[in-house]
């Protein structure tokens, strides 16, 4: 790291803010963007992307004033644990349900943590699965199979 920049945290999590929130002015750019009173498609993701922008162009400001903790190491096996979790809830939950696609999701992204303890992430999957069937089945109705195809369900 440079010198100059300070706070190595605030630098990163700066242009991270920043790079998304030039990517949703950039992208909203193709649609209509409307007024504040009659808004249209592009407004709510241009105003959310401005706001994005601001927010990282003041940290990486401030970066370079406020001292800091270097970055700590990337943890490589966690990231991907996460990453393939939530990317087989996507898979799942169409063709095998909302609850089995729940269980996987919760299941292998505690097994990411440092303390991971089987009782107690099956005891989160489930309470987790339960929750998500009573709020988004139930209470708001969404059409989202508890059980998929896959397990004789709809």
């Amino acid at each position: 790291m440079p010198a100059f920049i300070r706070h190595p945290k605030d630098f990163w999590s700066g242009i991270v803010f920043l790079l998304f929130g030039l990517s949703a002015i950039v992208i909203g750019q193709d649609y209509e963007m409307g007024t504040a009173g009659r808004m249209g498609p592009a407004y709510f993701p241009s105003v959310l992307g401005g706001l994005l922008s601001l927010v990282g162009a003041a940290s990486l400001i401030r970066s370079f004033f406020r001292e800091g903790e270097p970055i700590g190491r990337l943890y490589w096996r966690e990231l991907a644990l996460v990453l393939v979790a939530v990317l087989l809830f996507g898979f799942l939950v169409r063709d095998a349900g909302l609850i089995p696609a729940t269980l996987v999701l919760i299941m292998i992204s505690s097994y990411a943590g440092q303390k991971f303890n089987l009782a107690k992430a099956i005891a989160l999957a489930i309470g987790a699965a339960l929750f998500a069937v009573g709020l988004f089945v139930k209470l708001l109705g969404l059409p989202m199979p508890m059980f998929g195809p896959w397990f004789g369900g709809a």
